[in-house]
Order: structure tokens, then C-alpha cells, then sequence
């Protein structure tokens, strides 16, 4: 079978899909992506045949502009992020129909879901995507504003393709994978499960790859007392950020481990004895040996810090949606707290860290894990409903 995946955003957003692709690609299956172009190598070094696909996603949103330069009213600048956004789409689009060529399904995250779902028309193959979050969720005002800017492009793609005009520019799947817990949102399973069975729940979708750092880190964490450990993912912080953690982390009397991901820390003398700073982290590994996790609520690292079982304090940032969602999530299960601002002090810092550093939420912690479907077993789950799509696909 041949199946061809399309993934776009951060490392959050390109893992899943990637992950799923290494299964395949493992089960023997032809494999082959589109990524963008900072994300190629990511997905080369497992394996996969990847193409770049779009402009790099690195400091940009879902619309493709620069994360910084919105504002308050993106509405105001609507027609030239049209503009951007139409000729982003239209050479996603070429690229995504050459890679589909011949494929017996494709799949796509969730932002991609209406392009590739006009490229799966196109070849007359079945299309799944991927959510990480629920799609009604999902409908914030940056959603509600996706949602408009895709429709022209979506219209002017499906021109260049020779289809017909859609009803709907939200381009309906055959399959979509719910890559988070059914536990979670328990009403939103049972209201679906009515409608059938298009959109089954298997767990966060993570490759777990090792760092060059997990060594060097364990090593230190063995040293002393289990470390708090604060990660920053995608989001950019300033030096200052590190600064108030290890101001809190001393009062404490507590370990700092900070995963600074895309923030630059590289001329800040920040680190001390009680404070050490990394680059990058194979979560899996590293958080487990930790004491709690206080990360910005990205998708992947709430999934990694709900599986470890142990205290998560979130401190999203007031404009994405999935952050916001997850410092609700952790808040709702007992196993932690959230906040919708990441404008910590330290004093606001250490009574967060008080608050989620006791022994009723570290067992509530512990009893979640168990109910956290095992890495394996979600990437099987979501192997196997794609190769049965495709089967299906093909009998029609």
C-alpha cells in the first residue's frame, strides 16, 4: 500500500503524523511526506521519504504569517493575509498532488485537512485526518478566521483541480483520527459514537525519540533531589523567564531543569547548581525522573507529562486555543493547575509550584497514567484504521 501524509506547524503538530508514518513504513508499507521545509530533516532522520511542503512553519501560525505580527485585530489586515495565504496554499497544494500520485490513502494533520481533502478528490482516494485536539474546540476566533481565509483559497484550488465548486470549505475525511484520550471528554465520545464510528480515539500519537542530551541529563538528575522540569517547546521566552524559575526553584528549596526549546538562553548566564538549561529532552525518558513538569500546554507535552504521572502546572499563552484547552484539561483531572497567561512572577510561580508539589496530586497524577493508553498501542491503533481505510477505498 502506499500512503501519502501531509504535516505542517511545529514539531507538536508534525510529530503524530510522522510517528504514524514510521509504523507504516515499518509494517512494510511505501511512505512517503511533505513537511515543511524546517521539519524535512525531522522526518528524514526516521525514515521517511519527505518533501518540502510550504514556507517554514518555524514563528508562524496556522495562517502561515509571521506569529508576531497580527495584533490585536488580524481581521484589520484580512486581505493581505488572504493574499499570502492563497499563493502558501496554492504551492502546498501542488506539491501535496504530486506526492498523493498514486497513493492508496492520505492522511493529514489537522490544519491541512481542507487542502488535502481536495487533493484526495482529485485522485479519488480515500483521505483521514489527524486532530489533536477536538475540531468544535477548535473554533476560536483564530479558528473562525482559518476557516475564512481557507474558503477562497480552497475555491481557487478546486478550480486549478477541475472539481466543482464545494458546499463546504472544511473538507470532510473518512476517517478522523482523535489522537488524545476518550476519557477526557467523555460527552464529546458519547455524542460522536451516535454518528458512528468515523472518528475512534487512540491516544497521543509520539515517536519518543532519544536526545544527545538524556545521558547528560539523567546524570544530573541522579545528583540530587528529582528536578521540577520546565519546558518551552515551540513558544519563545526571554531570558528573563529563566531567571524568575530559578529565583522560585531556590526559594523552594527545589531542582530547575529547563527544555528551552526554541528560546535562545545561548548569552544569558543563567545556569548554577541548582538550575540546568537543554535544548531538547526525549520527554519519555526524562520526565518520569522528574518531581513535576511545568510546561506552555502544547498537545504533546501535556500527553508526555499525563503519562509520566507526576504534577503538571501549564502556563499557556492567551492566543492558542490548544494551550488554553490543556491548562483546563489538567486542572479538571486533579493533576495539576493552569494557568491562561504564562506573565509568571516568582511569587506567582512559587504558589502555582506550592499548590500542584503535594502528595494528593501526585497520587491523582499516578492514578491518571494508568488510564493513558501506552505509546505502542496508539500508533498500532492508528496504523491499523488507516490500512483498513485504504482497503475499504480500494473495494469501492
Amino acid at each position: 500500500m502506499k500512503v501519502a501524509l501531509a504535516g505542517f506547524g511545529s514539531r507538536g503538530d508534525v510529530e503524530p503524523v510522522v510517528a504514524v508514518g514510521r509504523e507504516l513504513l515499518r509494517r512494510g508499507h511505501d511512505v512517503c511526506m511533505a513537511a515543511p521545509p524546517n521539519m524535512v530533516g525531522f522526518a528524514e532522520s526516521v525514515g521517511l521519504a519527505t518533501v518540502a511542503y510550504g514556507r517554514n512553519s518555524q514563528g508562524q501560525n496556522v495562517l502561515g504569517m509571521d506569529a508576531s505580527g497580527f495584533g490585536q485585530n488580524p481581521f484589520s489586515m484580512l486581505t493581505p493575509i488572504i493574499e499570502r495565504f492563497s499563493l502558501v496554499w496554492a504551492e502546498k497544494s501542488a506539491t501535496l498532488t504530486a506526492l498523493a500520485n498514486g497513493a492508496d490513502v492520505l492522511l493529514a494533520g489537522m490544519t491541512e485537512q481542507a487542502l488535502a481533502a481536495n487533493v484526495a478528490e482529485y485522485h479519488g482516494i480515500p483521505l483521514a485526518a489527524l486532530h489533536y485536539i477536538p475540531e468544535p474546540i477548535s473554533l476560536s476566533r483564530a479558528g473562525q478566521l482559518f476557516t475564512l481565509v481557507t474558503k477562497d483559497a480552497g475555491n481557487a484550488q478546486r478550480r486549478a483541480l477541475g472539481l466543482p465548486e464545494a458546499a463546504s470549505s472544511t473538507g470532510e475525511a473518512s476517517l478522523e483520527i482523535q489522537a488524545y484520550e476518550e476519557f477526557i471528554f467523555q460527552a464529546l465520545a458519547a455524542e460522536w459514537a451516535e454518528q458512528g464510528g468515523r472518528r475512534p480515539f487512540v491516544g497521543a500519537l509520539t515517536l519518543e525519540l532519544p536526545t544527545d542530551a538524556d545521558d547528560e541529563v539523567l546524570s544530573w538528575i541522579a545528583g540530587g533531589s528529582p528536578p521540577i522540569c520546565f519546558g518551552f517547546g515551540s513558544t519563545r521566552f526571554p531570558a528573563e523567564t529563566v531567571a524568575i524559575i530559578g529565583a522560585a526553584c531556590a526559594q523552594l528549596g527545589e531542582r530547575a531543569l529547563v527544555c528551552a526549546g526554541w528560546s535562545d538562553f545561548t548569552h544569558a548566564n543563567l545556569q548554577s547548581d541548582h538550575v540546568k538549561i537543554v535544548h531538547s529532552l526525549n520527554y519519555a525518558v526524562v520526565f518520569p525522573a522528574c518531581r513535576a513538569i511545568v510546561h506552555h500546554g502544547g498537545t504533546g507535552t501535556t500527553a508526555a507529562s499525563l503519562r509520566a504521572g507526576i504534577p503538571t502546572l501549564i502556563l499557556a499563552t492567551a492566543r492558542d486555543v490548544d494551550q488554553r484547552l490543556w491548562a483546563h484539561v489538567v486542572t479538571d483531572l486533579e493533576v495539576g493547575c493552569g494557568r491562561l497567561s504564562f506573565a509568571a512572577t516568582q511569587q506567582s510561580l512559587v504558589a502555582d509550584l506550592r499548590a500542584i508539589l503535594t502528595p494528593r496530586c501526585a497520587a491523582r497524577a499516578r492514578e491518571v497514567a494508568t488510564k493513558i493508553t501506552k505509546p505502542a498501542e496508539s500508533v498500532a491503533r492508528a496504523a491499523d484504521l488507516l490500512e483498513e481505510t485504504a482497503r475499504l477505498g480500494r473495494a469501492d
